[in-house]
């Protein structure tokens, strides 16, 4: 066969070597008009990048505000004041890596990644947020009451966090919500420390332990509120409160008929799973007038569900809440508080949208007021005196506070570059195919040479499932498959159907971590913490290191599926964050293929050199610690590894023992020489091989002309 010569059409033009498929600008755009359509232009590489450039790429701008931006050097930095925070207080995440990373003998803590940095001056911005935009709506409605919120501690239970909630509430008589046992004992202990007037909510299911816990804590002058979710449980209430010799406070939960659509709005509406019909509602009135008790009903709860989209909705929700209420107060009920519960959502793909779970169509301010005039038009119009406004807005409090740091340590793509060294070695391997799949070899050379795209790409897959087969019937060998998938994964790049997006494997189990994306679909904001001063030039999805196919990142905020990324660079991480994941995610994390929880440390705003301080670090779960949480017991695991290394090993016993000891001591995580311990596992070594074996006897010269001639089309 003929030698042909490569096909200059094939080169790309200058300044295009990548197509984006999202988000990067289109050619000739500059950093303030870059494009963010959903397909993605095609990006003009050969244009300057910029900080500006990376902050609209990931939407930072959207749902990092005010809370996080892309500095002068190219990292993320935090603003802990929000939209108040002075340039010189901006902390610069990568700073908070290096010195939660790096070594004690350098300054730094020694903890390992995964990293889960909390910032306490956000939280704290974050609540007196919530506080002012309810004040400022109820002084500019003339509302007659106040707002005092609470907070649910199962957004996430840490000790620190809940103890700076309750310090940095106090001012607001800001108090808790406990769902379980458990929670209920918790919160007890910090209100304790705190005003009297603050709320200790008991939500979830209640037995007489748990009813008789909230009781206790009503004798310890603790402001409790039990909010029946079951009509049965009032009996179980009454007797209780008899036996201990305590008047209780009772709210109830009432199930709404309003509702929202989407994975958040199953737990509203009639069919929720918490709350009373309006039946069982009068129900308990009517029991507790004939008990004379109705003067223990003061509250009334309700949830129209998570990640509320719209204020339209949310007025709706409220409106009806707020008529039972009235309604209430009719019967004679001391009703004085209404409890709108949860539902304050973030923007996690910052679009500012109310038609997906990921976003909402509103602010703080949007809300607060809503809520407000909604209560205000209820109580006006039936005469009713206007109620405190108790909201459970957890995820909206905790959520930014938080950010999970991991690195990428190697990646992979699925179509490998074949080396020029063995080329000669594929095309001998190409002429020794049987001869129904040399033909089909011979017909796709020649539809490529033609530019015939679909025609080539239908050859290429009949050509790689005829030699499959033969395989599978012992005709060929493994090289010759190899050889068969090189030369179709240059048709396939010749024409822009290889798929160009890599594999980048993190340090991070996603089932400890980010639960959520697993097992509800949520999508958090991941980004790489630095280098967005460098333009990314590829695309990527994520593999953690767990044994299962479900553990990967496929799917990002905006509707993508792969996320743009920087290569990976010899000599140092690649250091990526995922934001907004501070509520539920610690707590719904478990323990699959025994990855533990990261490393912790908790970050303050200073005025030194540095911008922070870390108040606290902790390490993360060691192997001992997961191994203990399943009931096993390392210290007898040591002895028994000990005692066999001694009768196996000889002379080195002491070293395994030593090796054994310290695997008992260290995280399950990986651990990597920052000096050249960065991979990139694309296939290929250092010399340019992919490791096979030479078989260069033998090969005609026409199989050789035909190997370079597809081999021409890629260069």
């Amino acid at each position: 066969m003929p030698a042909f010569t490569c096909v200059d059409a094939a080169v790309p033009p200058p300044g295009y070597a990548f197509a984006w498929d999202g988000a990067l600008p289109a050619q000739g755009a500059s950093p303030g008009d870059a494009s963010t359509t959903a397909d993605g232009p095609t990006a003009d590489l050969s244009s300057p990048w910029s900080t500006d450039l990376s902050a609209k790429l990931y939407r930072i701008d959207g749902w990092g505000a005010p809370y996080f931006c892309v500095n002068a050097a190219g990292d993320i930095a935090v603003k802990p004041h929000g939209a108040a925070t002075l340039p010189h207080q901006e902390i610069d995440l990568m700073k908070v890596v290096k010195k939660a990373s790096g070594p004690k003998s350098a300054g730094g803590l020694g903890l390992r990644l995964p990293l889960l940095v909390r910032f306490t001056d956000v939280l704290k911005h974050r609540l007196e947020s919530l506080q002012q935009a309810f004040d400022v709506a109820i002084r500019s409605n003339g509302y007659g009451s106040r707002y005092q919120g609470v907070y649910p501690v199962k957004c996430n239970q840490d000790r620190y966090l809940v103890e700076d909630i309750m310090e940095f509430g106090a001012p607001f008589d800001f108090g808790l919500e406990a769902g379980s046992k458990a929670e209920l004992l918790l919160a007890m202990t910090c209100l304790t420390r705190a005003r009297p007037e603050a709320f200790l909510i008991c939500n979830g299911y209640k037995d007489e332990e748990y009813i008789t816990l909230a009781l206790i804590a009503r004798s310890m002058d603790l402001n409790t509120v039990i909010v029946l979710e079951q009509e049965e449980e009032l009996d179980t209430v009454v007797e209780t409160g008899e036996r201990l010799g305590v008047r209780p406070v009772i709210g109830l939960r009432a199930k709404l008929r309003t509702k929202h659509s989407g994975h958040f709005g199953s737990t509203s509406g009639e069919k929720g799973k918490f709350g009373l019909s309006t039946a069982q509602i009068l129900s308990v009135a009517q029991k507790l007038q004939r008990l004379e008790m109705l003067d223990c009903l003061q509250l009334l709860h309700f949830h129209i569900g998570s990640q509320i989209p719209s204020t339209a909705l949310l007025s709706d929700g409220v409106g009806e809440a707020a008529h039972i209420y009235c309604e209430l107060a009719r019967l004679g009920a001391l009703m004085r508080v209404i409890d709108i519960g949860g539902g304050l959502g973030i923007d996690y793909d910052g679009s500012r949208s109310g038609g997906s779970d990921m976003s909402v169509g509103y602010g703080l301010d949007e809300y607060a007021n809503a809520v407000v005039r909604a209560v205000m038009l209820a109580c006006d119009r039936k005469h009713v005196g206007h109620p405190i406004i108790c909201s459970e807005s957890g995820r909206a409090l905790v959520s930014h506070q938080s950010v999970l740091i991991f690195e990428a340590v190697s990646s992979t793509t699925t179509k490998s570059e074949p080396s020029s060294s063995i080329w000669p070695n594929h095309a001998c391997l190409l002429d020794e195919l049987a001869d129904d799949a040399h033909s089909d070899y011979h017909n796709l050379i020649a539809a490529t040479l033609r530019r015939e795209n679909e025609t080539s790409v239908l050859y290429a897959e009949k050509l790689k499932q005829r030699c499959v087969d033969h395989f599978k019937d012992g005709i060929l060998g493994l090289e010759h498959l190899a050889a068969v998938d090189a030369v179709c994964d240059l048709v396939s790049k010749e024409f822009d159907v290889a798929d160009p997006v890599k594999t980048y494997h993190v340090n991070l189990s996603l089932f400890t971590s980010i639960p959520d994306f697993w097992a509800i679909g949520q999508l958090f904001p991941i980004v790489p913490i630095h280098r967005l001063d460098q333009r990314p030039v590829v695309r990527g999805i994520l593999s953690d290191l767990t044994c299962d196919s479900d553990g990967k990142v496929d799917r990002f905020i905006g509707g993508q599926s792969s996320l743009p990324l920087h290569e990976l660079e010899r000599g140092g991480g690649y250091y990526l964050g995922m934001f907004l994941g501070g509520a539920y995610q610690e707590a719904l994390g478990g323990l699959h293929n025994l990855f533990g929880t990261p490393s912790v440390v908790r970050v303050s705003q200073t005025d030194g050199p540095r911008c922070f301080a870390v108040t606290l670090a902790v390490p993360g779960a060691s192997c001992t610690d997961v191994l203990r949480a399943m009931q096993h017991n390392p210290e007898v695991m040591f002895d028994t590894l000990k005692q066999r290394a001694e009768e196996c090993a000889g002379g080195d016993a002491v070293s395994c023992a030593l090796a054994l000891a310290h695997s008992f001591d260290t995280m399950p995580y990986l651990v990597f020489d920052a000096n050249g311990g960065y991979s990139v596992v694309s296939g290929v070594d250092e010399e340019g091989t992919d490791g096979m074996s030479s078989y260069s006897d033998g090969c005609g010269e026409e199989g050789d002309q035909e190997w370079e001639s597809m081999r021409c089309l890629s260069v």
